[in-house]
């Protein structure tokens, strides 16, 4: 099967259509955050979503960690798909669904060490895909992503070797390594930002060359 590939922070409806346009499966959609790119008001979030074409996805990137607080910010944008950037408060999954049954739920895991593994199956039971990333949320200002850096991609294997959920995976991947992250993790997905734009702008040639590569 080949990999599906979702462009993360897209600011407008050009790059939108853009990503859509060179074959992107999905698009991110990053809103208020403690750091990282991409972030865009809940207002344009909305907008873009709107213009998005099924069976194209449209992902919120969302820090909330209460289950009503992230109902509540879907509510502003209405996005086919939540990422969850960080640890949901008492797991409150359920509630999630069934206040928005429609809508997809991706988790976030930052792959630190090998406690990911046991993480990313508990919580698997729970969401429709695992999103495999980069970052640290033990920081005093929090990483939820965004990092433009490589993790451990044995441990992003054994991840998703161990669980029944499709697999994202984020963090560095570029037109040069894309390939062996593919080969080496076997992911359902990946997910880029920063190594397809150009001064923060979504950049036509390195699209162009990412999707070359992975072809």
């Amino acid at each position: 099967m080949k990999v599906k590939v979702k462009i993360c922070c897209i600011s407008s409806i050009e790059e939108a259509a853009l990503a859509i346009a060179h074959g992107a499966a999905a698009i991110g959609l990053v809103g208020r955050m403690p750091s990282g790119p991409g972030i865009i008001t809940d207002e344009l979030i909305h907008s873009i979503a709107k213009t998005v074409p099924p069976p194209i996805e449209s992902f919120l990137l969302t820090s909330e960690t209460t289950a009503e607080k992230i109902i509540e910010h879907h509510k502003k944008v209405n996005t086919t798909t939540i990422q969850i950037v960080d640890a949901l408060t008492d797991r409150q999954y359920l509630k999630i669904r069934e206040a928005i049954p429609h809508v997809k739920l991706v988790q976030v895991i930052h792959v630190l060490d090998e406690n990911s593994i046991q993480e990313a199956i508990e919580i698997s039971e729970f969401v429709d895909a695992i999103l495999l990333d980069s970052g640290n949320p033990n920081l005093s200002t929090k990483v939820l992503g965004g990092t433009g850096k490589t993790h451990n991609w044995d441990i992003s294997k054994k991840i998703r070797e161990n669980i029944s959920i499709p697999t994202y995976l984020a963090g560095g991947i570029n037109k040069d390594n894309v390939r062996k992250a593919i080969e080496h993790v076997e992911p359902f997905g990946i997910d880029l930002c920063s190594s397809v734009r150009t001064n923060g702008q979504l950049d036509e040639l390195k699209l162009e060359e990412l999707f070359k590569a992975i072809s």
